[in-house]
């Protein structure tokens, strides 16, 4: 059997953002006395909802962060996506090969709806992903690893979790996608394999996820 939803991490996956994003968070968080390196932010941080990187500076240093960091943080980076952001290379072919085929998919993103939005409209992604397509950890309250975004996605998309598989390029996102009960495909352009074990494939080139999808479908296997 082929997968009935393909579903989508956004930034890293989709939208090349995670370069962006993790430069301008190590740089806001050193500059409010919390030392933090780009490699620490993309260890820490990359894939997680915003949540958890104000628990890891409270747990670390016993103190809050600013009530207004996220929404400073946000400023700054769509302004940075908007001088700067670009589609992951092959992002649009395959969103155009499945919506050729007749594959559901969708989106679901530990981001913002405002972020997954203003990332897809700098990208001009935005014309594969109507409102029924994009899912958001403010949906549910808890961010990655927990499973509830991507089990949240599949009930909307209606679609049961063992024939779902998730892209993902992150530890925590390969985690919620395990965690869910659904295969997951690894994306490892940014993050070292060794990194995203559990994954059930990994690949390097978004141009490989088509024909891993077919294959797939052709052994009538998850």
């Amino acid at each position: 059997m082929r997968y009935d939803l393909v579903i989508f991490d956004n930034d890293g996956v989709l939208v090349d953002s995670e370069p962006i994003s993790n430069r301008l968070l190590a740089a806001y968080l050193t500059e409010l006395g919390h030392p933090t390196s780009y490699e620490d932010s993309i260890r820490d941080y990359m894939g997680a909802a915003m949540h958890r990187v104000h628990e890891l500076v409270l747990e670390r240093t016993g103190q809050r962060l600013p009530e207004d960091f996220d929404d400073v943080f946000h400023a700054r980076v769509f302004a940075a996506f908007e001088r700067e952001l670009k589609a992951v290379a092959g992002a649009v072919d395959v969103l155009e090969t499945l919506a050729g085929d007749r594959v559901p998919y969708c989106v679901a993103s530990s981001g913002s709806h405002e972020r997954i939005r203003v990332g897809h409209r700098t990208t001009g992604l935005d014309r594969f992903f109507d409102e029924g397509r994009i899912f958001s950890s403010q949906d549910v309250g808890r961010g990655k690893p927990a499973p509830d975004l991507f089990l949240h996605a599949a009930e909307r998309m209606g679609v049961v979790p063992e024939r779902c598989v998730v892209v993902e390029d992150s530890p925590l996102g390969v985690q919620a996608a395990v965690a869910a009960g659904m295969d997951v495909y690894g994306f490892t352009a940014m993050t070292p394999a060794g990194r995203l074990g559990g994954a059930t494939r990994l690949f390097a080139d978004m141009e490989e996820l088509v024909d891993l999808l077919r294959a797939a479908a052709d052994r009538g296997v998850r």
